[in-house]
Protein backbone atom coordinates (compact mmCIF):
# COMPACT_ATOMS: atom_id res chain seq x y z
CA UNK A 1 0.00 0.00 0.00
CA UNK A 2 1.11 3.29 -1.11
CA UNK A 3 1.80 6.01 1.92
CA UNK A 4 0.10 8.95 2.36
CA UNK A 5 2.63 12.17 1.46
CA UNK A 6 1.78 14.68 3.47
CA UNK A 7 2.67 18.43 1.76
CA UNK A 8 5.16 20.19 3.74
CA UNK A 9 5.76 24.35 4.88
CA UNK A 10 8.84 25.70 2.87
CA UNK A 11 10.64 25.33 5.67
CA UNK A 12 10.53 21.68 5.94
CA UNK A 13 12.04 19.60 3.49
CA UNK A 14 11.99 16.95 1.36
CA UNK A 15 14.49 14.32 3.01
CA UNK A 16 16.27 11.39 1.08
CA UNK A 17 15.36 9.42 4.33
CA UNK A 18 11.99 10.27 3.67
CA UNK A 19 11.96 9.93 -0.04
CA UNK A 20 13.71 5.83 0.73
CA UNK A 21 10.67 5.33 2.97
CA UNK A 22 8.03 6.67 0.74
CA UNK A 23 9.72 5.01 -2.64
CA UNK A 24 11.66 1.93 -1.64
CA UNK A 25 11.16 -0.31 -5.01
CA UNK A 26 8.97 0.08 -8.06
CA UNK A 27 5.63 -1.22 -6.87
CA UNK A 28 5.67 1.94 -4.40
CA UNK A 29 6.60 3.84 -7.54
CA UNK A 30 3.85 2.90 -9.85
CA UNK A 31 1.37 2.76 -6.59
CA UNK A 32 1.94 6.45 -6.10
CA UNK A 33 0.79 7.35 -10.37
CA UNK A 34 -2.06 4.89 -10.04
CA UNK A 35 -3.75 6.44 -6.96
CA UNK A 36 -2.33 10.32 -7.47
CA UNK A 37 -3.77 10.10 -11.24
CA UNK A 38 -6.80 7.96 -11.37
CA UNK A 39 -10.43 7.37 -8.82
CA UNK A 40 -10.60 4.07 -7.32
CA UNK A 41 -13.07 3.47 -9.51
CA UNK A 42 -12.61 3.42 -13.00
CA UNK A 43 -14.78 2.77 -15.83
CA UNK A 44 -13.37 -0.32 -17.72
CA UNK A 45 -13.22 0.61 -21.38
CA UNK A 46 -13.70 -3.48 -22.07
CA UNK A 47 -16.21 -4.67 -19.97
CA UNK A 48 -17.87 -0.94 -19.58
CA UNK A 49 -18.50 -1.49 -15.78
CA UNK A 50 -17.26 0.80 -13.14
CA UNK A 51 -14.47 -1.48 -11.57
CA UNK A 52 -11.57 -1.64 -9.27
CA UNK A 53 -8.37 -2.20 -10.73
CA UNK A 54 -5.75 -4.38 -8.97
CA UNK A 55 -2.34 -4.62 -9.12
CA UNK A 56 -0.64 -7.62 -11.39
CA UNK A 57 2.12 -8.35 -10.01
CA UNK A 58 4.22 -9.78 -12.31
CA UNK A 59 3.70 -6.41 -14.57
CA UNK A 60 3.61 -2.94 -14.13
CA UNK A 61 -0.26 -2.91 -14.87
CA UNK A 62 -3.49 -3.25 -13.23
CA UNK A 63 -6.22 -4.98 -14.28
CA UNK A 64 -10.17 -5.04 -14.34
CA UNK A 65 -11.59 -6.65 -10.92
CA UNK A 66 -14.46 -8.24 -13.33
CA UNK A 67 -12.75 -9.00 -16.79
CA UNK A 68 -9.49 -8.36 -16.68
CA UNK A 69 -8.42 -5.74 -18.69
CA UNK A 70 -5.61 -4.10 -17.58
CA UNK A 71 -4.31 -0.36 -17.91
CA UNK A 72 -0.57 0.63 -17.58
CA UNK A 73 -0.30 4.02 -15.04
CA UNK A 74 3.18 4.37 -16.91
CA UNK A 75 1.35 4.54 -20.34
CA UNK A 76 2.53 7.65 -21.85
CA UNK A 77 5.02 9.18 -19.52
CA UNK A 78 8.29 10.06 -19.59
CA UNK A 79 8.51 5.94 -17.99
CA UNK A 80 6.81 4.28 -20.77
CA UNK A 81 8.95 1.60 -22.83
CA UNK A 82 11.50 2.47 -20.30
CA UNK A 83 13.84 -0.19 -19.15
CA UNK A 84 14.87 1.77 -15.76
CA UNK A 85 13.27 1.09 -12.82
CA UNK A 86 10.80 3.06 -11.83
CA UNK A 87 12.72 3.69 -8.46
CA UNK A 88 16.05 5.04 -10.39
CA UNK A 89 13.60 7.95 -12.44
CA UNK A 90 11.91 8.60 -9.41
CA UNK A 91 15.40 9.74 -7.60
CA UNK A 92 16.77 11.14 -10.94
CA UNK A 93 13.32 13.82 -10.61
CA UNK A 94 14.20 13.63 -6.75
CA UNK A 95 18.00 15.10 -7.41
CA UNK A 96 16.95 17.56 -10.56
CA UNK A 97 14.34 18.85 -8.13
CA UNK A 98 16.52 19.44 -4.43
CA UNK A 99 19.08 21.69 -6.31
CA UNK A 100 18.70 25.52 -7.37
CA UNK A 101 21.43 25.19 -9.93
CA UNK A 102 20.99 22.07 -11.71
CA UNK A 103 22.79 18.85 -11.81
CA UNK A 104 24.54 17.40 -14.51
CA UNK A 105 24.18 13.99 -16.66
CA UNK A 106 27.53 13.11 -15.58
CA UNK A 107 26.52 13.35 -11.87
CA UNK A 108 23.13 11.88 -12.39
CA UNK A 109 25.50 8.70 -13.71
CA UNK A 110 27.36 8.91 -10.99
CA UNK A 111 24.60 8.95 -8.35
CA UNK A 112 22.64 5.92 -10.06
CA UNK A 113 24.87 3.79 -12.25
CA UNK A 114 23.10 4.15 -15.26
CA UNK A 115 25.60 5.10 -18.48
CA UNK A 116 26.07 8.49 -19.46
CA UNK A 117 23.66 8.26 -22.68
CA UNK A 118 20.71 7.42 -20.50
CA UNK A 119 21.77 9.84 -17.80
CA UNK A 120 21.13 12.84 -20.30
CA UNK A 121 18.37 11.06 -21.72
CA UNK A 122 16.61 11.04 -18.71
CA UNK A 123 17.20 14.18 -17.53
CA UNK A 124 16.31 15.86 -21.54
CA UNK A 125 12.79 14.25 -21.01
CA UNK A 126 12.58 15.57 -17.29
CA UNK A 127 13.00 19.05 -18.49
CA UNK A 128 10.69 18.74 -21.48
CA UNK A 129 7.62 18.17 -18.94
CA UNK A 130 8.31 21.16 -17.03
CA UNK A 131 7.35 23.27 -20.20
CA UNK A 132 4.17 25.42 -18.78
CA UNK A 133 1.71 27.86 -19.98
CA UNK A 134 -0.02 30.48 -18.21
CA UNK A 135 -3.05 32.61 -18.22
CA UNK A 136 -2.22 35.88 -20.29
CA UNK A 137 -0.13 38.17 -17.24
CA UNK A 138 -1.58 41.64 -16.09
CA UNK A 139 -0.45 43.98 -13.75
CA UNK A 140 3.27 45.51 -13.54
CA UNK A 141 5.18 43.01 -16.18
CA UNK A 142 9.00 43.29 -17.19
CA UNK A 143 10.17 42.16 -20.30
CA UNK A 144 14.51 41.84 -20.73
CA UNK A 145 16.13 40.38 -24.19
CA UNK A 146 19.49 38.75 -23.16
CA UNK A 147 22.14 36.13 -25.06
CA UNK A 148 23.48 32.92 -23.58
CA UNK A 149 26.88 31.29 -24.77
CA UNK A 150 29.98 31.02 -24.19
CA UNK A 151 32.55 33.93 -23.69
CA UNK A 152 34.76 34.48 -26.85
CA UNK A 153 37.69 34.24 -24.40
CA UNK A 154 36.96 30.36 -23.21
CA UNK A 155 36.98 29.04 -27.20
CA UNK A 156 39.36 27.51 -29.17
CA UNK A 157 40.73 29.63 -30.62
CA UNK A 158 39.82 27.66 -34.04
CA UNK A 159 36.59 28.76 -32.99
CA UNK A 160 36.83 32.43 -32.39
CA UNK A 161 35.16 34.83 -34.48
CA UNK A 162 37.49 37.52 -35.89
CA UNK A 163 35.99 40.12 -33.20
CA UNK A 164 33.92 39.66 -30.12
CA UNK A 165 30.34 40.27 -31.18
CA UNK A 166 29.14 40.90 -27.36
CA UNK A 167 24.98 40.71 -27.42
CA UNK A 168 25.21 38.85 -30.89
CA UNK A 169 23.61 35.64 -32.55
CA UNK A 170 26.25 34.97 -34.84
CA UNK A 171 28.17 33.55 -31.03
CA UNK A 172 25.37 33.30 -28.49
CA UNK A 173 21.31 32.16 -28.73
CA UNK A 174 19.16 34.93 -27.90
CA UNK A 175 16.61 34.93 -25.09
CA UNK A 176 13.36 37.06 -24.39
CA UNK A 177 12.15 37.02 -21.02
CA UNK A 178 8.75 38.15 -18.71
CA UNK A 179 7.88 37.95 -15.58
CA UNK A 180 4.55 39.57 -13.91
CA UNK A 181 5.84 41.21 -10.37
CA UNK A 182 4.80 38.86 -7.30
CA UNK A 183 3.81 36.55 -10.18
CA UNK A 184 4.77 34.03 -12.85
CA UNK A 185 7.89 34.55 -15.29
CA UNK A 186 8.06 32.78 -19.01
CA UNK A 187 11.46 32.66 -21.22
CA UNK A 188 11.49 31.76 -24.99
CA UNK A 189 14.46 30.92 -26.82
CA UNK A 190 14.31 33.01 -30.13
CA UNK A 191 16.20 33.62 -33.13
CA UNK A 192 16.37 37.18 -32.26
CA UNK A 193 15.31 39.66 -30.49
CA UNK A 194 14.01 42.52 -33.31
CA UNK A 195 10.61 43.39 -32.96
CA UNK A 196 8.75 40.92 -35.76
CA UNK A 197 10.17 38.43 -33.40
CA UNK A 198 8.98 39.75 -29.60
CA UNK A 199 6.36 42.19 -30.33
CA UNK A 200 4.22 38.93 -31.22
CA UNK A 201 5.09 37.28 -28.21
CA UNK A 202 4.32 40.15 -25.77
CA UNK A 203 0.37 40.58 -27.71
CA UNK A 204 0.00 37.14 -27.41
CA UNK A 205 1.31 36.75 -23.43
CA UNK A 206 0.46 39.99 -21.81
CA UNK A 207 -2.89 41.71 -21.43
CA UNK A 208 -3.74 45.07 -23.12
CA UNK A 209 -3.51 47.79 -20.33
CA UNK A 210 -1.01 46.40 -18.58
CA UNK A 211 2.38 48.35 -17.05
CA UNK A 212 5.59 47.12 -18.63
CA UNK A 213 8.99 47.82 -17.77
CA UNK A 214 12.25 47.62 -19.92
CA UNK A 215 15.14 49.30 -20.86
CA UNK A 216 16.15 51.55 -23.50
CA UNK A 217 16.01 48.83 -26.71
CA UNK A 218 14.40 50.25 -29.36
CA UNK A 219 11.54 47.23 -30.15
CA UNK A 220 10.01 47.98 -27.23
CA UNK A 221 9.05 52.24 -27.97
CA UNK A 222 5.98 50.46 -30.06
CA UNK A 223 4.37 49.05 -26.56
CA UNK A 224 2.37 51.99 -26.29
CA UNK A 225 0.70 51.77 -29.76
CA UNK A 226 0.12 48.09 -28.80
CA UNK A 227 -1.73 49.35 -25.73
CA UNK A 228 0.65 49.01 -23.17
CA UNK A 229 1.95 51.51 -20.17
CA UNK A 230 5.46 51.72 -20.86
CA UNK A 231 8.19 52.74 -18.51
CA UNK A 232 11.86 52.77 -20.01
CA UNK A 233 14.88 52.69 -17.60
CA UNK A 234 18.04 54.75 -19.19
CA UNK A 235 20.81 51.26 -18.40
CA UNK A 236 23.24 53.05 -20.98
CA UNK A 237 22.71 56.30 -18.37
CA UNK A 238 23.22 54.22 -15.39
CA UNK A 239 20.23 54.42 -13.92
CA UNK A 240 18.69 51.07 -13.18
CA UNK A 241 15.86 52.61 -11.13
CA UNK A 242 13.39 55.05 -11.19
CA UNK A 243 10.64 54.60 -8.57
CA UNK A 244 8.52 51.71 -9.68
CA UNK A 245 10.48 51.19 -12.93
CA UNK A 246 12.78 48.90 -12.68
CA UNK A 247 13.78 45.31 -14.62
CA UNK A 248 15.56 43.93 -11.42
CA UNK A 249 12.99 40.44 -11.25
CA UNK A 250 13.94 39.56 -14.69
CA UNK A 251 17.64 40.24 -14.68
CA UNK A 252 18.08 38.30 -11.54
CA UNK A 253 16.34 35.70 -13.44
CA UNK A 254 19.48 35.72 -16.04
CA UNK A 255 21.65 36.07 -13.61
CA UNK A 256 20.79 33.07 -11.71
CA UNK A 257 20.19 30.82 -14.95
CA UNK A 258 23.25 31.83 -16.23
CA UNK A 259 25.42 31.06 -13.18
CA UNK A 260 23.48 27.56 -13.14
CA UNK A 261 24.38 26.50 -16.76
CA UNK A 262 27.87 28.10 -16.11
CA UNK A 263 28.44 26.32 -13.06
CA UNK A 264 27.34 23.02 -13.60
CA UNK A 265 26.78 22.36 -17.04
CA UNK A 266 29.52 24.42 -18.50
CA UNK A 267 27.90 25.06 -21.91
CA UNK A 268 24.45 23.78 -23.35
CA UNK A 269 23.95 24.33 -26.81
CA UNK A 270 21.19 26.51 -28.67
CA UNK A 271 19.38 22.99 -29.90
CA UNK A 272 18.24 22.30 -26.11
CA UNK A 273 19.14 26.13 -24.68
CA UNK A 274 14.80 26.24 -23.94
CA UNK A 275 14.89 22.79 -22.60
CA UNK A 276 17.33 24.07 -19.53
CA UNK A 277 15.48 27.42 -19.29
CA UNK A 278 12.21 25.67 -18.91
CA UNK A 279 13.98 24.28 -15.46
CA UNK A 280 15.24 27.24 -14.41
CA UNK A 281 12.01 28.52 -15.20
CA UNK A 282 9.64 26.31 -13.03
CA UNK A 283 12.10 26.21 -10.35
CA UNK A 284 11.21 29.86 -10.10
CA UNK A 285 7.68 29.98 -10.57
CA UNK A 286 7.05 27.10 -7.74
CA UNK A 287 9.84 28.82 -5.24
CA UNK A 288 7.03 29.61 -2.53
CA UNK A 289 4.68 26.44 -3.13
CA UNK A 290 3.78 24.60 0.27
CA UNK A 291 4.50 21.47 -1.49
CA UNK A 292 8.10 20.30 -1.69
CA UNK A 293 9.54 20.71 -4.76
CA UNK A 294 10.49 16.94 -5.85
CA UNK A 295 6.51 16.74 -5.65
CA UNK A 296 5.69 19.82 -7.93
CA UNK A 297 8.33 18.20 -10.01
CA UNK A 298 7.03 14.83 -10.16
CA UNK A 299 2.89 16.42 -10.59
CA UNK A 300 4.01 16.72 -14.28
CA UNK A 301 3.74 12.89 -14.76
CA UNK A 302 0.19 13.00 -16.10
CA UNK A 303 -0.25 9.17 -17.05
CA UNK A 304 -2.79 7.85 -19.12
CA UNK A 305 -5.42 5.26 -18.52
CA UNK A 306 -4.14 2.68 -21.69
CA UNK A 307 -4.88 -0.63 -22.77
CA UNK A 308 -0.95 -2.59 -22.51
Amino acid sequence: MTRKIQKKSPMEKFTLKKFQEIFPDDASCLDYLRKEWFPEVIKCDNCGRDAKFYRITTKKVFGCEFCGFQISPAAGTIFDHSSTPLTIWFYVIYLMAQTRGGISAKQIQRETGVTYKTAWRMCKQVREMLSEDFPKFSGTVELDESYFGGEEKNKHESKRIAHNQGRSTKTKTAVFGTVERGGKLEVHAVPNVQSKTILPIVDANITKGAQIYTDEFKAYDALPAMGYKHGIVPHAEKIYVIGDAHTNTIEGFWSQSKNGIRGVYHAVSAKYLQHYLNEYAFRYNHRDDVTPMFLTFLSRVRPSVSKV
